[in-house]
């Protein structure tokens, strides 16, 4: 087993909880495994109407939230002052004949890095479709384009220590005198794996993929583990020195 290190940060990411449309287009407060998912398999290649390779089921997900960011909400019309010709298309073959409006919630300004974790031979393939993309990755939409560094690390061996240990924080120094330590918040697929880490509270979110095709999409149900854990304080730094300590620690793995 081993890992890749995701670092997902940009102007916007929305990670959608509910696979239907509606008119308000909610956003998860971290990313989604469907979304997640979506992202690998864009990367390969893989359409919405192709059935998702069954490797996907065993890879594991943890989440660090460098920056919960701000919800934003986007009043969004498509479709005004057209004939019903050129509105939006209906699932039934015809046309709306009027505006399509939803609001749209957005995290502005997160940061997570994610660890991906599974089979080597699975990670040694979905990090090269990572680092050269069949299609574009985008943070829960396509409006929402990553910053780099958006590929870490392609190969760990202990997610955990990286996470925890190395990994760049990407948030300031904190203010208060004598703080050696910063408190992160985690989001893990197994229980906090040692008995002296913090009390996890429990999450059960509906967004495990069973298919992305547009008009059949479902999802079932996972159980997460929340923590709060106290991180070294040399991780954060001052924020004009963050993006060259992001790339420092990209580069080391291109150079080892």
């Amino acid at each position: 087993m081993s890992a890749i290190l995701l670092r997902l940060a940009g102007p916007l990411q929305s990670w959608g909880e509910r696979s239907a449309f509606t008119a308000v287009r909610d956003t998860a407060p971290f990313p989604t495994r469907s979304a997640l998912i979506g992202l690998f398999a864009a990367a390969e290649g893989i359409g919405r109407d192709e059935h998702l390779p069954d490797r996907y089921d065993h890879l594991r997900l943890t989440v660090r939230v460098d920056r919960p960011g701000t919800r934003v909400i986007d009043y969004h019309t498509v479709g005004g002052g057209l004939p019903k010709a050129r509105t939006a298309a209906t699932s039934g073959g015809s046309n709306k004949g009027a505006a399509v409006i939803t609001r749209r919630h957005y995290l502005s300004d997160a940061v997570f890095v994610v660890a991906v974790s599974g089979p080597d031979q699975s990670m040694h393939q979905l990090a090269q479709a990572l680092r050269r993309p069949h299609w574009a990755p985008y943070l829960g939409r396509r409006s929402c384009a990553p910053d780099e560094p958006f590929v870490l690390r392609s190969h760990v061996e202990d997610p955990e220590t990286e996470l925890r240990y190395h990994v760049p924080l990407s948030r300031p120094v904190p203010a208060g005198p004598g703080e050696h330590t910063v408190d992160v918040e985690f989001l893990r697929e197994d229980p906090p794996p040692a008995p002296s880490m913090p009390r996890a509270d429990v999450l059960d979110v509906n967004d495990i993929p069973v298919s992305f095709s547009p008009h059949g999409r479902s999802h079932r149900m996972r159980r997460l583990y929340k923590s709060v854990e106290p991180l070294p304080q040399t991780l954060a730094g001052p924020q004009h020195t963050l993006m060259r300590r992001l790339i420092d620690y990209a580069h080391t793995e291109d150079s080892a």
